[in-house]
């Protein structure tokens, strides 16, 4: 059989429909985790039946910060740590927008930082994927907030000796409603929960340990691509509900993974429209107008 009749019966993959496929080959390294988020993204996608006119995807800089630009989606490749930013504002000027900010933890954690937990604080209605390679892995694999002890990169090339954030714990005490982590093993769950958090309204955030062959893993002789999926099976624990606090990385050893927190409490938005209706009484308008006396 050709090669035409071959592709000609063979089914198509239902992740094509929501990439930009002229724009492949990507640019990520082979063993890079990314590919398996994304994957696992178009899949959630498809389960939700989100109406793509009304989805945006929001990335800043890095490697995970490409993501916008292979998605076949309304997309915005931002500034460096602004991502969250710009999600906000075009979650607060159109509400029927669904905002997803698509990163890494050097873009979403360290400059991004700021903005990350003041999201999470206003609980504004936007959905947080963050790609967790635990380094600075597009400028040259440097020391991140992400990066465990004793760990060597870049800029600490006898061990990391500063503390990493636990950003399940810091997104969970800033006031997170949704708030899990899976690895690149973990495709099933991974793609469920992100469906999952997709229904969810207010400030939702998965963490996705993600595997860096090309800088983190060469470094710490840690193998390849293939050896972290090894390690992410034989060392993930799924601990649903688990307290946030006691879910820290480490350079070796357990990973705990699972959907951390599921609240409700109202969303920024629907704060804003019920304390300007306590104040302005008749006198608000709330869309299509100025507000006035």
């Amino acid at each position: 059989m050709s090669a035409s009749a071959v592709s000609k019966s063979a089914p198509a993959n239902p992740s094509e429909q929501f990439l930009r496929t002229d724009r492949m080959p990507h640019i990520w390294c082979p063993g890079c985790g990314i590919g398996v988020t994304v994957n696992c993204f178009t899949r959630a996608l498809g389960e939700s039946k989100i109406d793509r006119d009304k989805l945006v995807i929001v990335s800043g800089i890095g490697c995970t910060g490409r993501v916008a630009g292979y998605v076949d989606l309304d997309s915005f490749h931002t500034t460096h740590g602004r991502a969250i930013p710009f999600a906000t504002g075009l979650k607060l000027a159109n509400s029927e927008m669904n905002v997803v900010v698509y990163s890494g933890d050097g873009d979403l954690t360290a400059i991004g930082g700021n903005h990350l937990i003041h999201a999470a604080r206003r609980n504004v209605d936007i959905k947080v994927i963050c790609v967790n390679n635990l380094n600075y892995a597009m400028t040259g694999g440097q020391t991140a907030p992400t990066t465990p002890l004793d760990v060597i990169t870049a800029t600490a090339p006898y061990g990391t000796y500063d503390p990493s954030f636990n950003l399940p714990s810091l997104v969970d005490a800033a006031g997170a409603v949704y708030v899990a982590r899976w690895t690149t093993f973990h495709v099933t769950q991974l793609a469920k929960s992100m469906a999952e958090m997709f229904k969810k309204k207010g400030f939702g955030f998965i963490e996705i340990i993600s595997p860096c062959p090309t800088l983190y893993q060469r470094r710490n002789k840690m193998g390849d691509g293939l050896d972290a999926m090894k390690y992410y099976k034989e060392f993930s624990r799924i601990k649903h509900g688990a307290p946030t606090s006691e879910v820290g990385l480490t350079k070796s050893g357990e990973i705990v993974v699972g959907k951390f927190v599921d609240r409700e409490r109202p969303d920024y938005a629907t704060m804003m429209r019920t304390h300007l209706e306590q104040r302005l009484g008749s006198e608000f308008i709330p869309m299509g107008g100025a507000v006035c006396s």
